[in-house]
């Protein structure tokens, strides 16, 4: 498991509403540019399925994703089917605000297309690391808007 962490001048449901809205998702992520919610669902709650559009370069793809953890305040997970990947964010109170760390997990074995698209470098040729820069970003992107007030 991957994970990255920051602590913000925001309460945990302020921290919450912001990482739980997939469709503003490409406001921080260097790589998805947002999502839209699918299959009659408006909001993050446990089983509700959402698209991510994502960009690298001139290269554009969707993923689908359901949300697997959904506990306002506290966290918010989604698993991707094309990577085999969860994605998640905890959500801890601290003195001084909120300690919010963006975490990733693989939880089965990458479809064999996936392995092909991945092993042709068009996504980059250091994969994982460009993942672990892009969590760091994402999450330095939410934490200056948590604290414009």
């Amino acid at each position: 498991m991957d994970e990255i962490g920051v602590v913000v001048d925001a309460t945990p449901d302020e921290v919450w509403d912001l990482v739980s809205d997939v469709t503003r998702m490409g406001e921080w992520s260097p790589e998805c540019t947002g999502g839209a919610w699918r299959g009659g669902a408006t909001g993050p709650a446990v089983g509700a399925r959402f698209v991510g559009f994502n960009r690298h370069g001139r290269i554009r793809w969707r993923t689908h994703c359901r949300v697997v953890e959904s506990v306002p305040g506290k966290a918010f997970a989604f698993s991707v089917l094309e990577s085999a990947m969860t994605w998640g964010f905890r959500i801890e109170p601290i003195e001084g605000g909120t300690r919010l760390t963006e975490w990733r997990e693989r939880t089965g074995a990458l479809a064999v297309p996936a392995k092909l698209f991945a092993a042709t470098g068009l996504l980059g040729r250091d994969r994982e690391r460009m993942m672990i820069d892009g969590m760091r970003r994402t999450l330095e992107r939410m934490k200056a808007e948590l604290e414009k007030r």
